[in-house]
């Protein structure tokens, strides 16, 4: 495990440990209120409100579908955590309002507001219902399909040209080579358990399974008050993990879609190796998702700053960009001109046919609303990306924490400045954000004042 580098000064006192920012104070007020319940009671009651809105009023049906089965799950949650608020008043130490029983009634929730649903779409669908899953589901299915047969899994220009019109956008695959993996199952065998979906959450549980234990091995080792900080990390780790799968727009786009979910679990995981010191790692985690979609890549140049201030950004580089790179190879070798078309070409707006997204975001706005709105929205977000450049070759983040920080404010500039872009990407910078605290928690030497001096030393 390579040793931190002595963190700058600051301007603390000698001895004394960095202010705490005063964002940070009120979140942690927030958050740790009664034992994290009262949070929790809000956050499960604006879930089923959430749901039981869109069960009545979403025009696509795999939406209604998941709200009609997610409401009832998100309302069970919201009375248990009731209950649970309950027994604490009653009695402050009770088991039952404690850290582990809110890690089952999460569990539980996630179980029934995303795996349940997911389940009961896939089957459907498996049984003949076409209305039971998002189009991204069919893409990577039909791309794993091609990439047994054809050894690529994207259509050229010419092959999209001659599918019918109303067929032409589900032609594309604006997908990173990686994520055609995810339908190799269903190319082998049409049955509900091979529905991309159900793998897409496999790969999601086992990736933040792996971050949650990485970051409770590394917290309080080595540390006179282990007892204390495992608490506190194991508190925060549950809030992340909330963020991550029972937050309606994750279990909602898991249920009915879920190519995100994935590659946001690997980057959360890069997040977490990065907290207890193994680049490496990270390197490899994060290469992982960006050989499944673009997203990863911002998250991945921002850990490399990270990497380079451990002197690691060698060993960080070679799982991070050497991955999608291998990935990108055989597909670059047996069809040039349709992994362009694919990639690079329909993602900016020069296919054959236009992405459908169109959430209201500042950028779609002015994109449609405005004359040359297009070049206006997408020259607000290129000076967005290169003031975070700029940032990151000033202050280089010397922590996950920052790092995460650094990567959930950014994508949420790019998403809401994007000229065409989706509500359902808002589940990355919500959960790099959340899990922050959690990584700040995870210093490798068994407390969090090494990771707070070296973050006041970010913002010095």
């Amino acid at each position: 495990m390579t040793s931190r580098p002595a963190p700058r000064s600051s301007s603390a006192p000698s001895g004394q440990r960095p202010p705490v920012p005063r964002a940070r104070r009120i979140w942690q007020t927030i958050d740790g209120a009664a034992g994290g319940l009262p949070l929790d009671l809000g956050l499960y009651a604006f879930s089923a409100a959430f749901a039981g809105i869109t069960a009545v009023t979403s025009t696509l049906p795999p939406h209604r579908a998941w709200g009609a089965v997610a409401g009832i799950g998100y309302l069970v949650a919201a009375l248990l955590a009731t209950g649970q608020l309950l027994a604490r008043r009653r009695r402050p130490d009770s088991p039952l309002a404690g850290t582990t029983a809110r890690t089952a009634i999460t569990a539980l929730t996630w179980t029934t507001t995303a795996l349940l649903p997911l389940a009961w779409q896939s089957a459907q669908r498996s049984a003949g219902r076409t209305d039971r899953a998002q189009e991204e589901v069919v893409v990577v299915e039909h791309s794993g399909a091609r990439l047994i047969h054809d050894g690529t899994p994207y259509l050229g220009h010419d092959a999209i040209a001659a599918l019918p019109p109303g067929e032409q956008l589900l032609g594309y695959t604006p997908y990173q080579p990686g994520m055609a993996l995810f339908g190799l199952p269903r190319a082998a065998l049409d049955t509900w358990w091979t529905d991309a979906r159900v793998w897409f959450a496999l790969a999601t549980a086992l990736a933040l399974a792996l971050a949650v234990r990485a970051l409770r091995n590394s917290s309080g080792s080595g540390s006179g008050s282990a007892a204390g900080t495992r608490t506190r990390t194991d508190a925060a780790l549950l809030r992340a993990v909330q963020a991550a799968t029972v937050l309606p727009v994750c279990a909602l786009t898991l249920a009915t879609g879920g190519d995100d979910l994935p590659v946001l679990a690997l980057c959360l995981l890069a997040l977490a190796h990065a907290a207890t010191g193994r680049p490496g790692r990270a390197g490899l985690a994060v290469g992982l998702a960006g050989a499944l979609k673009l997203f990863a890549w911002p998250i991945a140049l921002v850990l490399l700053f990270w990497a380079v201030t451990r002197r690691a950004g060698g060993r960080y580089a070679v799982g991070a960009f050497g991955l999608p790179a291998a990935a990108l190879l055989p597909a670059l070798l047996v069809d040039r001109d349709a992994l362009v078309e694919n990639v690079l070409r329909f993602p900016l707006g020069q296919g054959l046919v236009t992405s459908p997204a169109a959430s209201p975001f500042p950028g779609h706005l002015i994109a449609t609303g405005l004359p040359a709105g297009r070049a206006v929205a997408t020259g607000l977000l290129v000076a967005a990306g290169i003031a975070i450049a700029v940032h990151l070759l000033r202050r280089p983040p010397r922590t996950a924490a920052t790092s995460a920080l650094i990567c959930g404010y950014g994508l949420l500039a790019a998403i809401a400045l994007m000229p065409a872009t989706r509500f359902g990407y808002l589940l990355y910078p919500l959960a790099l954000l959340v899990w922050a605290p959690a990584l700040r928690l995870a210093a490798p030497d068994g407390s969090s004042s090494a990771d707070s001096a070296a973050g006041a030393a970010d913002r010095a």
